[in-house]
Formats: structure tokens, C-alpha cells, sequence
């Protein structure tokens, strides 16, 4: 499978841009365990052209994570246009065009998935920046506004007459927000569509690599996006099983990649959402307090103290298990 010159190769599983998660620590980690494209955290195209910081920072990237993707969004066709501009400027691999962002104040302004309500809008916007740029631009958007405008088997078309070099699906329309079920048979027609020549890339409601391997199966994509279910999970990508302990260390590591490159206040921030989201601490009896403690750590220090604690109950509640399993096995035979 590729975009432009980029060769993923049979059955890539992508990493999805999603902010406030996707920032250079985890796409590190994620690239390391297998990701086969990570994007950044979207960017407002009006923020960039007015060079606020906190937007700029978001464009730097490393060559250790390529390939890598900068996305984009704005309802404006001069902002998009210069915006991407800018973007080009960083040498991402590729440019994707976000427009399929559900949150109202993203949506709510006409931008994102709001886009999908003004169709001749979007595809303009589209055209001009794979015009004005010599990147690879490519797509994210979703089913349609609602269950009554199910628009993208045609939009699909549309959007590979603007000149896009791949489309990524969400299986979901925007009224959808991220309730229910993933609709996964639109994103199939789309493929099968003997018309459409542009790599068609899946997401919704993908938790692992067998769910992914699953969708290429049923569904004929070219390549597989996991957004939510990476969150405290950057080893989601990789086929070889991480005990506890090493799962634990990873978290640890990215805590750490994360106070180093922002500072210790904002870089324990960051690092919350996956301690809050992993699913490693389930099944620790009476872990309530310790996760209220962990999640209230303001010192790299503490939060490093309460997770060597978790690491001994991880020990205990797991190790010891199987350990009691394997005898009482033993035992029987």
C-alpha cells in the first residue's frame, strides 16, 4: 500500500491523529511498537497563520517517527491554503486535511466534520491545497452529517477529483459523535467501488490487531487507523505480548520522554490521560485510592513512587496468579 511515495507495505495500521494524545512522545512510542504511520495532533489553520506558539510547537517532528503527518483544519480556503503552506515548510511525509472532527467547537464553526454540512466548500478547500503544495494531501471524514445525508460514497469520488493521494473513513456520522457502533460496510463500498484508485484507510472501533486484521478480511481496506483504544496502549501495535511490568515500564518511560521535553508540571499532564485510560491496572484489587493518588501526583518524584507501588501490586495480582494457576495444574495431572 502507498501514498505518494511512501511504502507501507500489505496490512499498515495506522496511528490516529487525535489531540491532547498524539503529541512526539507517544508517536515514539507507538512508531517503536510497530505504528506504520503516525500523524500529529491537528492544527488550526488560523492559529498557524497567526504564529501562535502553542500551535507552532505542534509541528515539530522527528526523522525517528517518519513516516509522519501533519493534519490540518479550518473552514477558511485562504487559511487552509497558507496553513498548509507552513506545514510543508516542517517536511512532514504528508499533509491530511481534517474533516471529520466531531466536537462542537471544531464542528460547530464549520470546520472538521462541520465541513460535511458545505460539500462545494470542502472540495474547494481540498483542491487549492493539493495545488498549493508539492506534499502528498490526504483526507479524514466520516459517513455524513447524519443517518439522512450517508454521503460518502460520492464524496468519496469527489474528493479523489480534487487530486488526494489517500481518504481515511471514520465509520460513524458526525451526530454520531463517538456513540455507538462504527459502521465499517460504507467504508467496504467505498473500496469496492471499481471508480475510487486512492488507498482507503479504516477507523472506528478498532482495539487490537486481530479487530484489525478482522476489517482487512471483511472490509478489503488498505490500511487500518486506531485512535481511542491507543489511549495508555502505545504497545497496541505490536504482535509480541508485554507483561504487566513491561507495560508498566512504558507508561513510565513515556512520563518521563514527557517531563524531559516539556517540563515536569505539564509533561505529568500529558502523561495522565494514558495513566487514567490503560487497561493494565484492571483487575489490582482495591486500586481506587492508589489511581486517585497516581492521577493527583504533581512531582515526577511522587507519581514515580505511587507507580513503583503499582508495580508490586501488578506483581502480586498477576504473577502470583499465575503462579497459584500453573501449581493447582500441576496438581491435577
Amino acid at each position: 500500500m502507498k501514498i505518494g511515495n511512501i511504502d507501507f507495505g500489505e496490512r499498515p495500521v495506522f496511528l490516529a491523529p487525535m489531540e491532547d494524545v498524539t503529541d512526539i512522545g507517544f508517536r515514539m512510542l507507538c512508531k517503536r511498537f510497530g505504528a506504520a504511520m503516525v500523524y500529529t495532533e491537528f492544527v488550526s489553520a488560523e492559529a498557524l497563520i497567526r504564529d501562535v506558539k502553542s500551535t507552532i510547537s505542534k509541528l515539530t517532528i522527528s526523522d525517528e517517527e517518519r513516516p509522519v503527518g501533519i493534519q490540518i483544519y479550518g473552514r477558511d480556503v485562504e487559511a487552509m491554503v497558507e496553513a498548509a503552506k507552513i506545514v510543508e515548510q516542517a517536511e512532514p511525509d504528508l499533509i491530511d486535511l481534517n474533516f471529520g472532527c466531531p466536537v462542537k467547537k471544531v464542528a460547530g464553526k464549520g470546520a472538521g466534520a462541520g465541513m460535511l454540512q458545505n460539500i462545494p466548500k470542502m472540495l474547494e478547500i481540498t483542491q487549492k491545497v493539493v495545488d498549493a503544495v508539492k506534499l502528498p494531501v490526504t483526507v479524514k471524514t466520516r459517513l455524513g452529517w447524519n443517518h439522512e445525508q450517508l454521503i460518502i460514497t460520492s464524496l468519496a469520488e469527489q474528493l479523489q477529483d480534487c487530486g488526494i493521494q489517500g481518504l481515511t473513513i471514520h465509520g460513524r456520522t458526525r451526530s454520531q459523535m463517538y456513540t455507538g457502533n462504527a459502521d465499517w460496510t460504507l467504508i467496504g463500498e467505498v473500496k469496492r467501488n471499481p471508480r475510487i484508485h486512492i488507498p482507503i484507510i479504516g477507523n472506528g472501533d478498532i482495539h487490537s490487531l486481530d479487530e484489525a486484521d478482522k476489517a482487512f478480511d471483511e472490509y478489503g481496506v488498505d490500511a487500518v487507523m486506531i485512535g481511542r483504544a491507543t489511549f495508555g496502549c502505545p504497545w497496541i501495535f505490536s504482535r509480541e505480548a508485554l507483561s504487566p511490568g513491561q507495560k508498566l515500564d512504558v507508561l513510565e518511560e513515556l512520563l518521563r520522554i514527557n517531563v524531559e521535553r516539556i517540563d515536569e508540571k505539564r509533561g505529568i499532564l500529558h502523561t495522565r490521560r494514558h495513566l487514567a485510560a490503560t487497561p493494565i491496572f484492571k483487575g489490582i484489587p482495591n486500586f481506587r485510592q492508589t489511581r486517585i493518588a497516581m492521577l493527583r501526583a504533581e512531582t515526577m518524584s511522587d507519581l514515580l513512587t505511587i507507580l513503583e507501588t503499582v508495580r508490586k501490586e501488578l506483581f502480586s495480582t498477576f504473577y502470583c496468579t499465575d503462579t497459584i494457576n500453573s501449581l493447582s495444574l500441576q496438581s491435577d495431572t
